[in-house]
């Protein structure tokens, strides 16, 4: 049985996502015990699901004519059907966050860097997460286990316990 963190049902699905998303985006996070074990439950399934599907391309060719009249070949890749179901089911499970203009980058190097990404969460979830944990996967014979719950002991202040979970390497 799930755990209800001292919330109501809205309250706890706008936590859980929140948490998930930033334990995504930054791999990392400190929270209390409880909160860390039904984020790491609902992290595993957003996980599994991308890792399942990440793999799921159509290629097409598709004829382009320039100005000059030249006729080109160009290869387009697009999601199958499982992946783009995935990916429409992730962004329904994680907030969006996005990207940060770096310290020295200048604004129009950030945004030709972020022009093409609506999503960035969940583009790191399909591009770095899934290939990393399949081949995980791959190479220890199971799945899961993608996260990992360090206890901190007793927080100062409400006494609560407090807890980091990261993703694991």
């Amino acid at each position: 049985m799930a755990r209800k963190l001292g919330v109501n049902a809205t309250q706890r699905l706008a936590l859980l996502k929140n948490q998930a998303s930033a334990l995504l985006w930054y791999g990392k996070i400190e929270t209390t015990e409880a909160r860390a074990k039904e984020v790491a439950s609902y992290v595993s399934k957003i996980i599994t699901l991308a890792v399942n599907t990440y793999t799921d391309t159509v290629q097409t060719e598709v004829k382009v004519v320039d100005e000059k009249g030249k006729e080109t070949t160009k290869t387009l890749v697009k999601d199958g059907v499982k992946k783009l179901n995935a990916r429409r089911k992730i962004i329904s499970l994680v907030n969006d966050l996005q990207e940060v203009k770096g310290f020295k980058e200048s604004k129009a190097d950030f945004k030709a860097r972020t022009s093409a990404v609506k999503s960035p969460l969940v583009e790191k979830i399909f591009d770095e997460y899934a290939p990393k944990y399949a081949a995980r996967k791959e190479e220890k014979g199971q799945g899961g286990g993608y996260t990992r719950i360090y206890k901190l002991g007793a927080r100062k202040g409400d006494a609560a316990e407090a807890a980091i979970i990261e993703l694991v390497e």
